[in-house]
């Protein structure tokens, strides 16, 4: 992202998209605030839109077990209960499905490809499904405080050794044919880079027009493979982020999430709250999904950023919305143009060599010297 004089006032960023990811797949009843029957689950949606949370990660939970679940019925079956309680909400299904251990001898292990590609056929369909582009160690627990896990089943370390080599497994051979399901069944991919090498494979991706419609993505930092709390990570995947991408969140966790959010919050970025990454708050105090979404408006309100609507929300990540070629995805996403054969240079596009009009601002005495 490109960040002028003016780029951090609030009145010049985009309205605030909250999303909330209340249904924390990590954990088991009475670790949390977790809903389990279907109107529990349907209520915590409904709860954290009224709050304020525009975009909902789904995550979805057996009823009659307790246990994340990875049924396509019951993913169907959940999605059409949202459509009717919360129609205007963004529906963004976790690609995940169910990774978490069901026993203590269990690894946690994402799904097979073939499983996974399924969720491009859910009906009704979601708004988006969460994609990873490049296999990686993916440790949610590494950075963990003992305190993060005091009081849930991951108190036990039996349980935390079971996370402890969770990898994200996402090959080309993965990707590829993941965001073709997502194009042909017109389900908008929600990238989740990890790292910013990552990143470059979703730039590779639309260059090749593998893809071709607006980026919507989260820069996620939880550690343990991906990149953990630094500042200088987050402003350095910030900064190579496609200046046009439509909207761009953070994810993070635990209470480093508190200060992650707070950083997404005054620079531009959109936020990610609730008991999936976070079970604290500020006072190290236990913090569930909907207050933690209030805290997010409240943050919001005291910086003077609007909270986007639902509506609002949907234009920003310019849902429904397609593009033809390779070249118009990079120009829309403020990318550089491939390189024509021969091409020598830094790559730009071409003008007419006039200066485009004032935009009908002010000018600053800068602009007269």
């Amino acid at each position: 992202m490109y960040f002028t004089d003016d780029s951090l006032f609030p009145e010049n960023m985009q309205p605030l998209i909250i999303t909330a990811a209340p249904f924390g797949p990590e954990w088991l009843p009475g670790d949390a605030d977790i809903p389990v029957s279907w109107d529990e689950q349907v209520q915590k949606a409904v709860d954290c839109y009224n709050a304020g949370a525009t975009m909902l990660h789904v995550h979805v939970r057996d009823p009659q077990t307790g246990q994340g679940s990875s049924n396509f019925e019951q993913y169907n079956y959940f999605i059409g209960r949202l459509r009717q309680a919360v129609p205007k909400m963004i529906l963004q299904v976790g690609g995940s499905i169910s990774f978490a251990p069901h026993t203590a001898e269990a690894k946690a292990k994402w799904l097979d490809y073939d499983t996974r590609h399924m969720l491009t056929e859910l009906d009704p369909k979601p708004d988006c499904v969460t994609v990873t582009t490049g296999t990686s160690l993916w440790d949610v627990t590494q950075a963990f405080v003992p305190d993060d896990v005091k009081g849930t089943h991951l108190d036990d370390p039996a349980v935390q050794a079971a996370w402890a080599d969770m990898v994200v497994d996402s090959t080309s051979k993965f990707y590829i044919e993941h965001l073709k399901r997502l194009t042909a069944h017109k389900i908008q991919p929600y990238f989740v880079p990890g790292h910013v090498h990552q990143l470059e494979i979703i730039e590779r991706l639309l260059r090749a027009g593998i893809y071709k419609g607006p980026l919507n993505l989260a820069i996620c930092g939880y550690g343990g493979g991906t990149m953990g709390r630094n500042p200088y990570d987050w402003m350095e995947a910030l900064r190579r982020t496609p200046h046009g991408a439509s909207t761009v969140c953070f994810w993070s966790s635990m209470r480093g999430n508190i200060a992650i959010q707070n950083l997404g919050l005054i620079l531009g970025a959109h936020v990610r709250v609730g008991n999936e990454d976070n079970l604290w708050d500020m006072h190290k105090k236990r913090w569930e999904s909907v207050k933690q979404v209030e805290w997010a408006v409240k943050m919001a309100e005291g910086f003077g950023r609007k909270i986007a609507t639902a509506e609002e929300a949907r234009e920003m990540m310019k849902l429904g919305v397609w593009y033809d070629t390779a070249e118009e995805t990079l120009f829309k996403l403020g990318l550089p143009p491939n390189r024509p054969q021969g091409y020598t240079g830094f790559m730009s596009y071409d003008t007419d060599g006039r200066l485009p009009k004032p935009a009908g601002t002010k000018s600053s005495p800068v602009s007269i010297l």
